[in-house]
């Protein structure tokens, strides 16, 4: 058993007779094209045969259509940057404009890319009948975050009404999503919604859990499945995301496996993710995303449990490391061996620490993901931009994208655990939570006063 009924089974919490394989594949498949992001998610044509190319490749049981956050803000006016190797990111937030949100329109399963991306589902739908297709839509709290900016985070205590305002019609957006991805063919509806992370589980039920459980109950009244996807430091969400009563729960890396299963099993829901994204899959060998895998499989069992990454692939994912998940997760005995054999992942090396505190400049580091494609990174590096820009050249913002092994070297040696981490000189300041403007300009010249 294969595909789409494998997937039923472990959502409907049934002993399967393997893990599921579900790679979140995104513009990973622009570079098995050889193409670029941008090209590949404005065609119908190139998104069909890279997802093709993924299905050929790493036999899985269910797939994206794409991973695309941007696809709904784009049609409701928020401007994008482009980049050849990351979805597009959001440039401008209407609302903090001239635009008023009773002006704002549900869009058209005809509009901009939606039309596209529906094109392709139905090309896939009809080239792939007994695999599971997952439609992405971008859950309503990080919408209304792309609509409205950082201010959202103000207005929450200043002006709540608005914000509700604001979450309903990102609600009637996701279930507008919902019927175009269904009328399309998928199987699957995935609540895409990082920025959750950001919040705590009593907003999160003040602002998120009714909004969020109406997406889930139209899903549910589709005939579709769900899966509810966050990543970040969310573990202190989780308990309130199952509240929600997806079929499923999916994470990354920075929360533990082992309390995803336990708080979903216990609510009766499915869980799946964990695959390390950048230390195995991007920057690891075979061997390495091997054993990453094998640990995930032995904590995640054949109850309920999905494998896959923690997000959508890096554009440069070597295809062979995930050949080598697939290989295993249909070969028992080279998980024996694998089990016998010692992790490496990526090497870290100890960075120098000296240079903080002995420079005029107060050094503003931030640790991303990719802030071009992590919606909770690219935040946390803009509030971080500007709250710098009024100190001129006495303060220096730096990326540390996890992606490089800079990155990770970076991450080890200041003693971070979640991603997004601001530091300050060196000191780890704001841990996946972006810090208010004000607070952080105060920190900063606090520190200015003491050099």
């Amino acid at each position: 058993m294969r595909g789409k009924q494998l997937l039923k089974q472990a959502f409907a919490l049934k002993e399967t007779i393997r893990v599921p394989w579900v790679p979140f594949v995104g513009v990973h498949a622009a570079s098995l094209l050889g193409i670029t992001a941008e090209e590949y998610l404005k065609s119908t044509e190139l998104i069909v045969k890279g997802v093709t190319k993924a299905i050929e490749l790493y036999n899985p049981d269910g797939i994206p259509i794409v991973f695309d956050l941007q696809l709904e803000a784009e049609c409701l006016g928020c401007g994008l940057v482009w980049a050849n190797e990351n979805p597009p990111a959001v440039h401008t937030h209407p609302l903090m404009e001239s635009v008023l949100l009773e002006d704002l329109k549900i869009p058209a399963t005809t509009e901009g890319r939606i039309a596209v991306v529906m094109e392709a589902t139905r090309q896939l739908r009809a080239n792939n009948p007994d695999l599971a297709l997952y439609g992405l839509i971008t859950g309503p709290f990080t919408l209304g975050l792309h609509l409205l900016g950082t201010d959202i985070f103000l207005k929450m205590f200043m002006d709540e009404q608005y914000v509700h305002k604001l979450m309903e019609f990102c609600t009637g957006v996701c279930i507008a999503m919902t019927n175009y991805y269904k009328e399309a063919g998928c199987d699957v509806i995935a609540v895409v919604d990082p920025m959750t992370s950001q919040i705590g589980a009593d907003q999160f039920e003040q602002f998120v859990t009714k909004y969020c459980t109406q997406v889930f109950d139209h899903i549910k009244v589709q005939g579709m499945s769900s899966s509810f996807f966050v990543c970040g430091h969310a573990q202190h969400n989780i308990e309130v995301m199952c509240a929600c009563k997806p079929d499923n729960i999916s994470i990354d890396e920075n929360i533990p496996l082992e309390y995803v299963k336990k708080i979903c099993l216990k609510s009766g829901i499915s869980f799946g993710g964990n695959l390390l994204l950048t230390s195995a899959l991007l920057l690891g060998t075979p061997e390495d995303c091997e054993r990453n895998a094998v640990d995930c499989m032995d904590i995640g069992g054949n109850k309920g449990y999905i494998m896959s990454p923690g997000c959508d692939l890096a554009y440069a994912t070597p295809r062979e490391n995930l050949v080598a998940v697939t290989n295993l997760i249909n070969d028992e005995y080279r998980r024996d061996v694998i089990r016998a054999m010692e992790a490496k992942y990526v090497e870290v090396k100890p960075i120098d620490k000296t240079a903080y505190g002995s420079t005029s400049r107060v050094i503003i580091d931030v640790i991303t993901l990719d802030s071009s494609s992590c919606a909770p990174c690219q935040y946390m590096l803009e509030a971080a931009k500007r709250a710098c820009e009024e100190f001129g050249d006495k303060v220096i913002c730096i990326e540390r994208s996890i992606k490089t092994p800079e990155g990770l070297e970076f991450l080890s040696a200041i003693g971070a655990k979640n991603i997004p981490t601001l530091c300050i000189d060196g000191a780890i300041a704001f841990v996946s939570n972006i810090p208010p403007i004000n607070e952080l300009k105060m920190a900063i010249e606090n520190i200015i006063k003491k050099k």
